[in-house]
């Protein structure tokens, strides 16, 4: 473009960052890998790759296959272990220009704290505590949908899951009544069954800490209306029934604190001006959903929501790659990811100035 100065050209152009470190969690293991390499790759830099430990052959698959493809020796290294070796290696390793993390909260905090320390750009994907609001206003076979969807398939294991289901009074017996319905009809088990509905908690440390926050919910006085039993079936698995909880308020620690299991809890409330109170109400903001046939509704929660993607009359869980992806407050930190978005944290901009002549 012009300078403001006669005779002066000015070019702004964007580079690679450099080696970009990805690290990602075990519960989508193609696809979170796949939305971060990709973009990474095509801004021009190099990765170290280390997947979750509990994933392996999922990462090893998807890096051979773009080596098959004639990808360049060392473009794309893939490294695996315990975090807090290989992790942490990478996060003392000054020759990491860029870090992208998804993950929990606590490790994305030192993701953080070691990308500080070594003055480089991070992305950070964490938790969400996300809200399914359903309206008195709103179709019941669909609130219901979304909120089955949303809560526990993939086994409740995702940061998109709505595990507050946040309903007004004039259709909240109706819609629990419905939930329970639908999830004593579902399949649980072998998740390679074509058949399977839920498949089993990922491992037992994960299966553990469902049950410590179903119990918690019932200390804390909500009452558990449906699940929360482990199932035996034919296939080896940590099974365990869907969990809903009613009578819940936004303060309990099963409305605060992110589960990641099947667990989901009922919170009553007045009308949409409470609906929405609840939900903003959480240090997390992913994503949100509402429910409702009431445009005037679904305008103002998707202006007012405060988390960084917004469903109305869909699953809180369920985005497209093309698009950006990420949240606000506590759920993430740093630029979107996917889509042209990408190119914020994959490339670092340059301003050139030139006289001429």
């Amino acid at each position: 473009v012009p300078s403001v100065r006669p005779g002066v050209g000015v070019e702004m152009t964007r580079e690679g960052v450099g080696v970009v470190g990805i690290i990602t969690p075990w519960n989508f293991p193609i696809a979170i890998p796949a939305w971060k390499i990709a973009p990474a790759l095509a801004y021009g830099n190099t990765i170290v790759f280390k997947p979750a430990e509990l994933v392996p052959e999922s990462a090893w698959t998807i890096v051979d296959i773009l080596h098959r493809a004639g990808l360049p020796k060392g473009v794309l290294n893939l490294v695996m272990g315990k975090g807090s070796v290989v992790g942490q290696a990478m996060l003392d390793s000054s020759d990491v220009n860029a870090i992208s993390f998804t993950g929990s909260v606590g490790t994305g905090k030192r993701v953080a704290a070691a990308s500080v320390e070594h003055m480089r750009k991070f992305q950070l994907e964490m938790g969400g505590k996300n809200p399914l609001v359903v309206l008195d206003d709103a179709d019941l076979a669909v609130a219901v949908d979304c909120a089955v969807n949303g809560a526990y398939f993939s086994t409740g294991q995702r940061c998109t899951a709505s595990s507050r289901l946040i309903v007004t009074e004039g259709i909240h017996d109706r819609f629990v009544d419905a939930v329970k319905e639908r999830l004593d009809k579902l399949v649980i088990g072998d998740a390679l069954d074509a058949k399977t509905q839920i498949g089993p908690v990922v491992d037992q440390t994960q299966l553990k800490q469902d049950e410590d926050y179903i119990a918690i919910g019932r200390q804390e006085g909500a009452e558990l209306a449906f699940g929360g039993s482990r199932l035996e079936r034919g296939a080896p698995g940590f099974y365990l029934q869907p969990a809903l909880f009613v009578g819940a308020t936004n303060a309990m620690r099963i409305s605060r604190e992110e589960i990641f299991g099947p667990v989901a809890n009922v919170i009553r409330v007045k009308d949409y001006d409470e609906a929405l109170s609840v939900a903003n109400d959480t240090p997390f903001g992913l994503t949100s959903g509402i429910c409702t046939t009431s445009l005037k509704h679904a305008t103002h929660f998707k202006r007012n929501s405060e988390a960084g993607m917004v469903m109305v009359n869909l699953p809180t869980a369920g985005v497209d790659f093309h698009v950006p992806f990420g949240g606000r407050k506590g759920s993430s930190y740093g630029p979107r990811e996917q889509g042209r978005y990408a190119m914020e944290f994959y490339t670092t901009v340059k301003t050139a100035y030139a006289a001429a002549g």
